[in-house]
């Protein structure tokens, strides 16, 4: 194999718990991804009692077993994976076919060693509460540059092991990630790829297309405001 011919490797850390419904979709999503990447896909299951350990295994990933706790599961994950490159994606995220292409253009850029990068989000539901959310997504994501996990984040394992890693919080561990790399690498070093990442409605069909987003934002600010995760938890629902 020519140096041409190398591809970049790259680990995808998948936490997951009773993930079941949407998985294969997430992993099929991903092997349009293998033509640009040397993919490792790693798993990290929080004890699920549903199908997800088999969808996974049947789909190419790797499966290793963590506490439940996105941020624990997360880190756990970092640390089983191979790879120079890391992709954290949720479980119920699928991306668009586009994916691999836009981040391989993306790390091919000069300073991409000192940058994280996350993908646009979107909601597979055609109810117009669906597009608001999505809007006003796009709009934090402008004005404050912070995705949250539902969009995936990519970046080196260099820099992720220079920021320490995800914190093992049982929630808030994506804005808590994010705002080190804002802190230590700049703003303008977390970019958004011109791809998409399509999650699962679910959560804002069961609790409603306002309610969901007013107690999103609310745990945003409880948060910065330092209040206890504990508390956070109770208004996350």
């Amino acid at each position: 194999m020519n140096e041409a011919e190398i591809k970049p490797t790259l680990g995808v850390v998948i936490p997951a718990l009773n993930a079941a419904d949407r998985l294969a979709a997430t992993l099929q999503a991903l092997d349009a991804g293998r033509a640009m990447f040397d993919i490792d896909i790693v798993l990290v299951d929080g004890g699920s009692e549903d199908d997800t350990v088999r969808i996974a295994k049947a789909g190419g990933a790797r499966v290793v077993s963590s506490d439940p706790g996105r941020g624990l599961q997360l880190a756990t994950g970092a640390e089983a994976v191979k790879g120079e490159g890391l992709l954290f994606l949720h479980a119920d995220t699928v991306l668009s076919p586009d994916w691999a292409r836009a981040l391989r253009g993306a790390i091919e850029q000069p300073g991409a060693d000192a940058r994280a990068f996350y993908f646009r989000f979107a909601l597979d539901d055609d109810n117009p509460g669906a597009r608001r959310v999505e809007r006003w997504v796009a709009r934090r994501c402008e004005r404050r540059n912070l995705p949250y996990g539902d969009q995936g984040l990519a970046l080196p394992r260099d820099l992720y092991d220079n920021l320490g890693g995800f914190a093992p919080m049982r929630l808030m561990e994506d804005v808590n990630f994010i705002t080190r790399i804002k802190h230590r690498c700049g703003y303008e070093n977390l970019m958004q790829l011109d791809a998409v990442a399509l999650t699962s409605a679910a959560r804002y069909q069961r609790d409603g297309y306002w309610v969901r987003p007013v107690r999103n934002a609310l745990c945003l600010t409880m948060y910065f405001s330092g209040i206890s995760l504990r508390m956070i938890a109770r208004v996350y629902g």
